[in-house]
């Protein structure tokens, strides 16, 4: 276990580093061709230090304008996590053991693939023209003093806002989980060895308890990064959509009005959080694979 976790763990500082050189080439873009090797050491060694300088537009620390943002994204895809563990999970369950559920998973599928931008369009619709519901943008509600204040028109208000991006985000983390568990589950349901332990004397629930689930919580863990990369990128659409005030939202309008220090900034900041959510998955994964390893 300490080979592998100091192997994962090289790989994450790699990562790292190759988002730090990223997050400098795009800091030093205004630079100009003729001066661009110059500023990308400049800025190369501005990263290192954590100092992304200025943003163009507001002119205040590019720092100070993620901070203030993040805090949306994370309720968006904290909600959006939530969601796809309390639906995603039982649906890929649901899918991957009960053969006759099978069928539809393909149609699952095919909705899953469907633009975000277009879900989101779809439900602005929904919400309007069949739900009567016309304060869907953001207009600067703070929902834990709506929740604090419990009054009920602010709440309603409130879910008004929130609901849609929350349930944008929500739909493709449940695709995304769903699909990693039923691939699992699928692939589970052929090994050899169940014929092997029922031959042993195993009843089916005692190989789905000790060998089956471990295996398909592992793979879950094994692509802890993937799901959280889908939750970011559907948060950034969202964001945009809604007009949530978010580091997902600020870093689509920071590449349309070319503030590259933010958006280097923001970039970096979400490659890292991928990249932990790797390292930790690979981890996890790795321990319940192989349990007599972490002893």
């Amino acid at each position: 276990m300490l080979k592998f976790g100091l192997r994962q763990a090289g790989i994450f500082a790699l990562g790292l580093l190759g988002a730090l050189l990223l997050a400098a080439a795009i800091s030093a873009l205004p630079a100009g061709r003729a001066a661009y090797p110059g500023a990308f050491l400049q800025h190369l060694l501005h990263v290192a230090q954590f100092d992304f300088g200025a943003s163009v537009l507001t002119g205040n620390p590019a720092v100070a304008e993620f901070s203030a943002r993040m805090a949306a994204t994370l309720e968006l895809v904290g909600s959006g996590a939530l969601m796809a563990l309390l639906i995603g999970i039982p649906l890929g369950i649901a899918f991957g053991l009960r053969r006759s559920l099978r069928a539809a998973a393909p149609l699952i599928q095919i909705v899953a693939a469907a633009p975000v931008f277009c879900a989101s369009l779809a439900l602005i619709f929904v919400a309007v023209n069949v739900l009567h519901w016309h304060d869907l943008h953001y207009d600067g509600t703070d929902l834990f003093q709506v929740l604090a204040a419990r009054d009920q028109s602010q709440l309603v208000h409130a879910f008004h806002i929130f609901s849609l991006p929350a349930v944008t985000v929500g739909a493709v983390g449940v695709a995304a989980v769903q699909l990693v568990l039923r691939g699992a589950i699928s692939d589970a349901a052929d090994e050899p060895y169940r014929r092997n332990l029922k031959l042993m004397g195993l009843s089916a629930f005692e190989i789905e308890r000790i060998y089956v689930a471990p295996q398909v919580v592992a793979h879950l863990f094994a692509h802890l990064g993937d799901i959280v990369l889908a939750l970011f990128s559907a948060a950034a659409v969202a964001e945009w959509m809604f007009g949530w005030p978010g580091a997902a939202y600020l870093f689509v309008k920071s590449v349309a009005l070319h503030d590259w220090n933010v958006v280097a900034l923001i970039l970096l900041a979400f490659t890292a959080i991928k990249l932990f959510a790797d390292f930790i998955g690979a981890l996890s994964a790795h321990a319940l694979a192989h349990p007599e390893s972490a002893r």
